[in-house]
């Protein structure tokens, strides 16, 4: 089996999630930095355009998402599962929510919070992003107390759930839930000035914190980037051709279509030919010089599909 290839960089909050999943598995992988602002020429050859962190590959499948991430992971590599409990749909409502609400909650704060300080590059790129085109700080700042009020109460929702004592999210085992919190919480106590302070009234949180912190990330190793796109044009897509005949689109197979994210800040959107689609994922089928052919996968909730 092919190695699993992680495009991410150390800061990145969304990757940090997918670390703590490939620590949960107890994975080897390999690690591809890549830059934290557009242009990032070296990941572009794989997603046709999909610029979000992180990106995984294997082979020449090329995933892009956290929840395509993640499901990936679970179907290649079942043991230990991400969802010790049972929970799977469960969780996968709750990443609606963490990589939602929440995540654009502590976004805000963060940035109210830093101001001026940010890099203006950053805070630009990252401000419309998350925001849209008419993101303003001075608003952020302005609707900070009532943000921090709500990110307190559903840190609160956390600490209840702790209360069990049986040590993570979904019981005794580590699993999905626990690296869809922890990513959160992690973010905040490292970028969030007050963090610390903050985090520090949720004493079952924070020591939490700490089991899933001591799980680790796995086992990584460094690969420069130009190898990881040689990886891919050495190999070729495996996703088995199937379209799903009772999907509400109505999509035929070789069909070219477009896949666009859902947000505020006007994402890119990435064209290729349809492969493969269920009520989860869509698979496209592209080709890059520098890559040959690949397959990229985008879930189907967050994302809609255009025909071209």
């Amino acid at each position: 089996m092919s190695d699993v290839i992680l495009h991410h960089y150390p800061q990145s909050p969304v990757s940090e999630k997918v670390r703590v999943a490939l620590g949960i598995k107890g994975l080897a992988w390999r690690s591809v930095q890549i830059p934290r602002l557009p242009p990032k020429p070296d990941l572009m050859p794989l997603t046709g355009g999909y610029r979000q962190t992180p990106v995984m590959q294997i082979g020449a499948e090329v995933f892009c998402d956290s929840q395509c991430i993640l499901r990936a992971l679970e179907r290649r590599f079942p043991e230990p599962t991400l969802f010790p409990e049972g929970s799977a749909g469960l969780a996968w409502g709750v990443a609606r929510w963490t990589d939602g609400a929440l995540f654009k909650a502590c976004v805000a704060v963060i940035f109210a919070d830093a101001g001026d300080s940010l890099p203006a590059d950053f805070a630009a790129d990252r401000g419309r992003l998350y925001f849209g085109p008419d993101y303003d700080m001075a608003r952020l700042q302005a609707a900070f107390p009532d943000t921090l009020a709500a990110l307190r109460a559903q840190l609160g929702w956390m600490e209840e759930r702790l209360a069990t004592n049986r040590g993570f999210m979904e019981g005794a085992r580590p699993g999905l839930s626990d690296a869809l919190c922890y990513y959160l919480v992690w973010f905040l106590r490292g970028r969030y000035s007050r963090g610390p302070a903050f985090l520090a009234q949720f004493p079952r949180l924070c020591a939490w914190e700490a089991r899933v912190r001591d799980i680790g990330h796995g086992r990584p190793s460094e690969l420069g980037a130009e190898e990881a796109l040689e990886i891919a044009r050495a190999a070729r897509p495996e996703t088995p051709p199937a379209v799903d005949p009772d999907d509400p689109l109505g999509l035929a197979a070789g069909q070219e279509i477009r896949v666009v994210p859902e947000g505020p800040g006007d994402p890119p959107a990435v064209a290729g030919r349809l492969r493969a689609l269920d009520p989860w994922e869509v698979v496209l089928d592209r080709e890059d010089p520098r890559v040959g052919p690949v397959a990229v996968h985008f879930p189907r909730v967050g994302y809609r599909i255009l025909r071209t």
